[in-house]
């Protein structure tokens, strides 16, 4: 059975996943990851196969991988992941997904940390871009800043995110714009440079560079 965007979307045992995860997540401190982000991820990450010419079905895939990928913090942060990628395989067959298509989400969402995981497909590149790019000053929760950490200190200085696919140049690009008296780029790259790193070599699965730019001066 083929499974749309919009069954996923509308279905309250995610959503409910969802939100418990971003709740556990707030209460030590991380940043946002509620469907503002998952919905955000799943676009991307659709953007990014649709601009490289794959075809219709596995871009639903990338975005309905996206918009599940952070339900197992419900269950914990450490191994997210492999927790998100258990529930999503239970959800999707309770909801008759075709087997094939629910073992790509399934690896995608298992492979999207950076702690355990990397790009083993076309669909679990774009996640992992995706994800990792979505760095953005509303994804911080506190509103004192001097109550911010590191985390949150280099997300409230991003005022501006804009991820572009070339698929004839052969690049995905990061622009951003990065408030300098808020965050050096030293403590950017101490937080991010793994990410950067696990996003570079998931373009560089899909034949394309990754560069990072801030702004306007190309990093990476």
């Amino acid at each position: 059975m083929k499974i749309t965007f919009n069954d996923i979307r509308k279905n309250e045992e995610i959503a409910s996943y969802i939100k418990k995860g971003n709740e556990n997540l707030g209460v030590i401190g991380y940043t946002d990851h509620s469907t503002a982000h998952t919905a955000l991820v799943g676009k991307r990450a659709y953007d990014i196969l649709s601009a490289l010419g794959y075809g219709e079905d596995e871009c639903v895939l990338a975005r309905i991988a996206g918009y599940m990928h952070d339900m197992g913090n419900a269950v914990n942060r450490k191994n997210h992941a492999e927790y998100g990628a258990i529930l999503a395989d239970r959800i999707l067959t309770g909801m008759g997904m075709d087997l094939e298509d629910k073992i790509v989400i399934v690896s995608a969402i298992g492979n999207h940390d950076e702690s355990t995981g990397g790009a083993v497909d076309a669909v679990s590149a774009a996640l992992i871009i995706a994800d990792k790019t979505d760095v953005r000053r509303n994804r911080v929760r506190v509103q004192e800043s001097s109550s911010f950490d590191i985390h949150d200190r280099v997300n409230y200085a991003v005022t501006g995110n804009r991820l572009e696919t070339d698929n004839e140049g052969g690049r995905i690009s990061l622009y951003l714009e990065v408030d300098e008296s808020i965050c050096s780029m030293y403590e950017y790259f101490d937080i991010f440079l793994q990410r950067m790193l696990m996003s570079k070599r998931a373009a560089e699965f899909l034949g394309c560079r990754f560069e990072l730019i801030v702004n306007g001066v190309k990093i990476l």
